[in-house]
């Protein structure tokens, strides 16, 4: 019988949690994450091709079950992460596609004829637009898999969702991977409590002061009036913030993987970019009211993100919570927060009870950092946890079977 998870997740906070729930038998997965991505060549990519989505986060989910050891899989990693060096133009990017095709690309021989074609044709119609001379683009630090994905978005007229879905069969992914929208464009800002607007995910992310963020907004239309915007009075900018909201749709899988899981998991990652702007979801809320899960568990980070500079762990979940709309956790939405507890970080936050609850949840302390990574979550001490505390029977993970 297995056991349906759903995981709300960024990019690569989660990473090694998704990585041990998919290699664990009996474990259907399914990630939530949004698309409002949009730093640096990412951020580039979205403005050439206005009402696509950033692309990244996906692109990262989706090669969580390749392994180094496997040579096929190892050459489809090297191709999709590989970043263009500076100065690469559209015919070099053309030589190399023209290679991949008839399978002449020096260490990519290894690479399976099917994902080697797809990611060849994809790649190809990303040239088509770059060949229409539509504006300029630059190639420079461009992870491959990227322009796989605007492929695939513009081959199957610009609708977002069906490029993860032909993504997810190119790269060979077993994971659900949902965006938590119907793929509708929108472009993430927020405010600081002293007024200060961060005018886009790429600052949400960046380091600053510890001020803290109060304010999430999707907009339509990047910001591009930032002088004027910043001149205004407090209430009047969140105001007119409110005005340019984007209506976005929930992606009726997402709520349906919601509504079905077993367990839910509100996974570690950048707050503000990653997390929160998905729990603000039209429907999102409601589905997990109407959630079966035995267990709905807040995985709080154990290193500290810049957009919450000295928020405490209790700080994340109340946060958490006010954004999930169940700000006194009346409705159950969290029903445990798990914890990192180690030498030099205490077992319970001092506004935490003993052993006890927090505003309706039950907190779980445990030593879940990777001891080889530090600041980064163990995918085998949290998995151990999280099933535990859904009463779902330990079974060996594949990669330790037989």
């Amino acid at each position: 019988m297995s056991t349906a998870v759903a995981m709300f997740s960024g990019g690569r906070g989660g990473a090694a949690i998704a990585r041990r729930l998919l290699r664990t038998p009996g474990i259907r997965l399914s990630l939530l994450i949004n698309g409002y991505d949009n730093g640096m060549s990412t951020g580039a990519l979205r403005r050439y091709l206005p009402g696509m989505l950033g692309p990244s986060d996906f692109r990262k989910n989706l090669l969580l079950h390749l392994d180094a050891r496997n040579p096929g899989q190892a050459a489809l990693a090297s191709v999709l992460e590989h970043r263009l060096p500076d100065g690469t133009t559209p015919r070099d990017l053309a030589e190399f596609v023209d290679g991949l095709a008839v399978d002449l690309v020096e260490g990519c021989h290894a690479l399976p004829r099917r994902p080697r074609l797809a990611v060849a044709r994809d790649l190809a119609v990303f040239l088509e637009r770059l060949g229409t001379g539509a504006g300029r683009f630059d190639l420079a630090d461009c992870a491959l898999g990227n322009l796989v994905f605007a492929g695939a978005y513009l081959r199957l007229e610009e609708d977002f969702n069906a490029a993860v879905r032909s993504c997810a069969r190119t790269f060979g992914s077993p994971v659900r991977l949902l965006n938590v929208t119907g793929g509708e464009n929108a472009h993430l800002v927020a405010l600081k409590e002293d007024g200060r607007l961060l005018a886009d995910e790429a600052e949400i992310v960046a380091p600053q002061d510890p001020s803290p963020i109060t304010d999430l907004f999707l907009l339509r239309e990047p910001v591009r009036d930032r002088d004027e915007l910043e001149a205004m009075p407090t209430g009047r900018l969140r105001r007119v913030l409110a005005g340019r909201r984007a209506e976005v749709s929930p992606h009726p899988e997402a709520l349906e993987a919601i509504r079905d899981a077993d367990l839910i998991v509100y996974g570690p990652g950048t707050p503000h970019s990653s997390l929160y702007p998905s729990y603000l979801t039209p429907g999102v809320a409601d589905a997990v009211t109407a959630s079966r899960a035995a267990a709905k568990v807040l995985v709080v980070n154990i290193r500290e993100d810049h957009d919450v500079r000295g928020l405490s762990a209790s700080g994340h979940v109340g946060r958490a919570l006010l954004h999930l709309g169940d700000p006194f956790n009346e409705r159950r939405t969290v029903t445990h927060v798990l914890c990192h507890a180690g030498a030099d970080v205490p077992a319970v936050p001092v506004d935490v009870p003993e052993g006890g609850a927090w505003a309706r949840a039950r907190w779980v302390s445990a030593d879940l950092e990777d001891s080889a990574r530090p600041g980064t979550h163990s995918g085998r001490r949290t998995v151990d946890v999280l099933t535990a505390l859904a009463g779902i029977p330990a079974e060996t993970p594949l990669e330790e079977a037989g």
